[in-house]
């Protein structure tokens, strides 16, 4: 990234701005303007994550807040309520309070001295929820957003019920707003009142994944600030971006497909990050665009932002492989509208471990063929990696072998000239099972001539979720079904002489939480087929080859690596009792911010087990711990949730400890059961 101070407003800050909600309680904001904002007046962007803006995503925002800021801009980072310095208790995702919060925020920036009337909202991830839920509520003073790394549907394309199926992120993310939601705010901003409000935070929060297992299915609860439900509910400019490596990959078409409004979409090949800080790369000039979008939005510049394809994305080229990959080679390529013009469903027809040459659409029923049968063990899925890369362990698939010999297998002959696919592919399954719960996990890979098998793309379903996530139904053993599982989106070519594989599985943990029972899976040939969204090779990009700048911000504030951090990601299998294990450690170490004589760690480690294929075995744990230390003030925080189950119900058990010195100030534990409902 080349940094930059050179910029053409001179900036000021404030570090602790309060901001009055409605019924009391006060948001702290970090408020970053330009100096001439005074007496010039500018729009108003604001960034409303959970995220503690003093330490642990201060050295982040000092990177693209203050450039901003300084091409005229007021960047607002709050804490929402509960969290950072902000007063209250964060007691969920996304919940209402949260979102009319944000409007008062925006109501009260619009009123500021230094704001010409107009709002903007960015962010990534939490971020980019909060905007893209806060835009369709219609303040009166937003005029555009700017989102990376987000979904549209709360339920099903986020960390919880994936294809209805639960995702072990379910239970990963709960553990990361245990920590984050108990952590207290610095005695250094907020005065004497730091342990009450730390100790309000204590008592009244509660273990999310508890909540998050109690609505199993597309329920009210899941509908709420899921924009899907209603597109037309936004009605401001929408930049929307993610990357082919996170687990937010399908919103930004979905978006382009479905919103009204002027929108533009951008898919890099990156994990869970800014596109300015892509990794893997290329990084972009993503601050570069943000300065374009705004400008054009919120001051009117006639600065062709909207000029050229609707979607940008990067076509990524075959790769061998890997957990982690520093750049993935490709070329940008352009579509103008969603769903594109170019980009045909070409329908491959399955047959005995052969995916066969395409099929017409419109052409004869296929013959009833025979059945092909697998029930998966337990071991599928070890080296699935994470359901959303974050790229801290290296956290990307691994070679597909060693999950295709638990699987249903069908492979293309080699490829006699290169294919190149955009979009979703998708699986229509003409199948029986012999369980009334069970899920299919599918996995479209690239095969190299030597063998090795790189996941290109997959998608889960679960089965009693076929008709409706609303209303799931148990299956009929034996009973034949026409299942269509998606694929999440991709643009991948395959070079000649590889060939395309598609893998059926009936488990893929840990990734997901596995069925109460194994299941034998029964797929009829000829009448099952793959469908690839095969955009073709000769297509014009519609993009030149670099169309975005180099990465830019502005120098991040100095701190200094007190103790080392430590990243494991380790597969573990014991062959006398078949303990099988996935063990992942991340942590930051310790981290000095200079120019406040803050001390903070993080650590977070997490733990998924199961022994031989007892289905009922499976079991994850998360556990936090998370450190601020200054002079004589010395506090830490320590989570622990672990989930298991039987084949009725889901347990948990967890712990919250909390600490100043080496002295515990508060301790509380749950223990919960939760029905299982088709899961």
């Amino acid at each position: 990234m080349r940094y930059v101070t050179n910029l053409p407003y001179a900036t000021k800050e404030e570090e602790h701005v309060t901001i009055p909600m409605s019924d009391g309680v006060r948001l702290s904001a970090h408020i970053w303007r330009p100096t001439s904002s005074d007496q010039e007046p500018v729009p108003a962007v604001l960034e409303y994550i959970p995220y503690r803006k003093r330490d642990l995503t201060a050295v982040r925002d000092s990177v693209h807040h203050p450039y901003l800021a300084g091409h005229g801009y007021a960047c607002v980072r709050v804490d929402l309520r509960g969290t950072g310095d902000s007063e209250g208790v964060l007691r969920d995702e996304y919940l209402e309070r949260e979102q009319a919060d944000a409007e008062e925020v925006l109501a009260w920036l619009a009123e500021q001295p230094w704001c010409d009337g107009g709002t903007g909202m960015m962010g990534i991830s939490w971020g980019a929820f909060a905007a893209l839920q806060v835009a369709a509520r219609r303040p009166p003073s937003l005029k555009a957003i700017a989102i990376a790394s987000f979904t549209d549907d709360r339920h099903s394309d986020d960390m919880h019920y994936m294809g209805g199926a639960l995702l072990s992120d379910n239970l990963a993310e709960a553990g990361t707003m245990f920590a984050y939601g108990t952590c207290p705010p610095d005695p250094a901003v907020v005065g004497d009142r730091w342990r009450e409000m730390w100790h309000e935070r204590l008592e009244n929060t509660e273990p999310w994944v508890l909540q998050w297992l109690r609505h199993q299915r597309r329920d009210d609860y899941w509908r709420h600030a899921s924009v899907c439900e209603d597109y037309t509910s936004v009605q401001c400019p929408v930049l929307a971006s993610s990357g082919w490596a996170d687990g937010y990959s399908n919103a930004v078409t979905r978006l382009l497909g479905n919103l009204e409004v002027p929108r533009k979409g951008l898919i890099g090949p990156w994990s869970h990050k800014f596109p300015h800080l892509g990794e893997p790369g290329p990084a972009i000039g993503y601050l570069q665009e943000l300065v374009r979008w705004w400008d054009h939005w919120l001051k009117g510049v006639d600065n062709g932002v909207m000029d050229g394809p609707m979607l940008q994305a990067w076509m990524q080229d075959s790769v061998p492989p890997s957990t982690s990959y520093e750049e993935r080679p490709g070329r940008w390529v352009g579509e103008p509208d969603w769903p594109s013009p170019h980009i045909r469903p070409v329908r491959h027809p399955l047959t005995r471990h052969r995916i066969e040459p395409p099929q017409d659409p419109a052409g004869p029923d296929a013959p009833d063929g025979a059945a092909m049968t697998v029930r998966s063990p337990l071991s599928v899925g070890q080296f699935a990696g994470k359901w959303a890369s974050y790229n801290a362990p290296p956290d990307l698939p691994y070679d597909q072998r060693e999950e295709d010999g638990g699987s249903l297998v069908f492979d293309s002959e080699p490829l006699t000239e290169p294919l190149e696919i955009l979009g979703s592919p998708s699986v229509e399954l003409d199948l029986s099972v012999s369980e009334p719960v069970a899920l299919v996990a599918a996995r479209l890979s690239d095969v190299s001539p030597d063998g090795a098998a790189t996941r290109v793309s997959y998608g889960i379903l679960n089965l009693t979720r076929l008709d409706s996530t609303e209303s799931p139904e148990p299956l009929e053993p034996g009973r034949r079904y026409r299942a269509t599982i998606p694929l999440n989106g991709v643009a991948q070519a395959f070079p000649p002489g590889h060939r395309i594989r598609l893998s059926l599985s009936t488990s893929y943990w840990p990734l997901a939480w596995p069925p109460p029972k194994p299941a034998l899976l029964s797929v009829h040939e000829h009448s099952s087929t793959l469908t690839l969204p095969v955009r073709p090779v000769d297509e014009p990009d519609e993009v030149p080859s670099s169309p975005f700048g180099e990465p830019e911000g502005t120098p991040p504030l100095a701190t200094t690596q007190v103790t080392p951090p430590e990243e494991r990601w380790e597969v573990k299998r014991d062959l006398v009792d078949y303990h099988a294990e996935l063990d992942i450690v991340k942590d930051r170490g310790t981290v000095r911010f200079e120019d406040i004589g803050l001390e903070a760690g993080r650590r977070a480690h997490e733990r998924y087990t199961a022994v031989a294929d007892d289905f009922t075995s499976a079991g994850g744990e998360s556990t936090w711990t998370m450190s601020f230390r200054r002079d004589d003030w010395d506090v830490r925080v320590v989570t622990h949730t672990r989930l298991t189950c039987d084949e009725r119900d889901f347990f948990v058990d967890a712990t919250l400890d909390a600490y100043e010195a080496d002295r515990r100030v508060f301790s509380r534990t749950w223990n919960e059961q939760v029905p299982r409902d088709l899961l």
